[in-house]
């Protein structure tokens, strides 16, 4: 499975593209739950709830995508974002 996180936003505006290959991986299983989660739109919240100078996120998971944005993330797509960024560095 092939996860892909584009951050951008924020104070500077830099966007930051992170690829994750999971296939092989011994917690493969846990990435591809934590995914499929993610990939369901967040939680519901006016555009007037955008924080100012925050991110705003692309989720794709095998061509599949989905868009959020702070603080509207669901906890999958915080859990996966922050996963992603991490393993990334």
């Amino acid at each position: 499975m092939r996860i892909l996180v584009v951050r951008t936003g924020g104070f500077a505006g830099i966007e930051r593209r992170v690829e994750i290959d999971t296939s092989g991986l011994p917690d493969e299983a846990e990435w591809q739950a934590l995914a499929q989660l993610a990939l369901r739109p967040g939680p519901p919240g006016p555009a007037a709830d955008r924080i100012r100078d925050g991110f705003s996120y692309r989720i794709t998971v095998d061509g599949r995508t989905v868009s959020c944005h702070d603080p509207n993330l669901s906890d999958a797509q915080r859990q996966l974002i922050i996963r992603v960024l991490k393993e990334g560095a």
